[in-house]
């Protein structure tokens, strides 16, 4: 018997898990990150915050920071589509339909706007459904 019958080929290097976060996001990106999104709740308390929040964000760290580029052009992206839903549902209040909408947008944006927050503080580049991508 030889010594190459015994001896088993080389184990295929392993791939991380899918669920691991990549590494390459830094702790500081994910942060401005998770600020882009979340500074967006400024509109409760400064007109037109919800949109100048994320852009002044996404405007100071987009040279530096890809992520925080990536994800700035996505939350004011996202506070676009949701001034216009707001908007348009305001106008729906003449029909009365409006007063069942605006708040159904409402919920919709600050529950979307959280989960986007925590998925950016988890590195994770996230897409908000329904959003028009004026910012490209």
């Amino acid at each position: 018997m030889s010594d190459n019958d015994t001896a088993s080929p080389p184990s295929p290097p392993q791939a991380p898990p899918p669920s691991a976060p990549s590494g390459t996001v830094s702790n500081d990106e994910r942060t401005w990150g998770l600020l882009a999104h979340l500074s967006a709740l400024s509109g409760f308390v400064v007109p037109f915050g919800s949109l100048l929040g994320p852009l002044i964000i996404w405007q100071v760290k987009k040279n530096e920071m890809p992520f925080v580029d990536d994800q700035g052009k996505e939350a004011v992206n996202f506070q676009i589509t949701l001034l216009l839903a707001l908007l348009v549902s305001g106008l729906l209040c003449f029909v009365l339909i409006g007063f069942l909408v605006l708040p159904v947008v409402a919920v919709y944006g600050l529950v979307m706007t959280i989960i986007g927050g925590i998925k950016a503080n988890d590195g994770v580049k996230y897409r908000y459904p329904l959003t028009l991508r004026l910012i490209n």
